[in-house]
């Protein structure tokens, strides 16, 4: 059987560690589909569109990588999608509850979507996209952190505020 697994995210912006994420996915599923979530409750840095086609650069490589942007529930995208897993990644045991939380509820609400969970390469773990945005906001060096193009997006968009 094949499997679709759908990883959805808000990638703002996308760090190394969602690529190493993806990158592994690729070696265990047919297809990944890399859903980027509009996420209403937040305020990203990058609109959807900027999201999308940042992710579609960084990802170019994968063959069996798909980027969507999706604004419905995740459960929905899945299905719509034809996935048969949702991946998430986990970089600390602080994300566990609130991933946990998440499975259980995607599970009540779709029971034929099994969860699964990935964990970052040890380099990784400890990035955020939120730290990343605070130290591109503060004028830090970020190159370590994103692929160049996602650099170079966050040196733009700094510069211009």
């Amino acid at each position: 059987m094949e499997i679709t697994a759908i990883y959805p995210g808000t990638f703002d912006p996308v760090t190394n560690g969602h690529i190493d994420i993806i990158a592994r996915a690729t070696k265990l599923y047919h297809k990944v589909i890399v859903a980027v979530a509009v996420n209403s409750n937040k305020s990203p840095l990058f609109d959807i569109t900027q999201r999308v086609s940042l992710l579609e650069q960084v990802c170019a490589d994968f063959t069996n990588v798909d980027i969507i942007g999706f604004d419905n529930l995740l459960v929905d995208c899945a299905k719509q999608q034809g996935a048969n897993v949702i991946l998430r990644g986990l970089r600390a045991i602080s994300d566990f509850e609130y991933e946990f939380q998440l499975a259980g509820m995607n599970r009540r609400l779709s029971p034929e979507l099994e969860t699964m969970f990935l964990t970052p390469a040890e380099q990784y773990e400890f990035i955020s996209s939120s730290m990343i945005k605070e130290i591109a906001r503060l004028g830090g060096d970020v190159s370590g952190f994103v692929a160049d193009i996602v650099a170079d997006q966050l040196i733009n968009k700094f510069n211009r505020g």
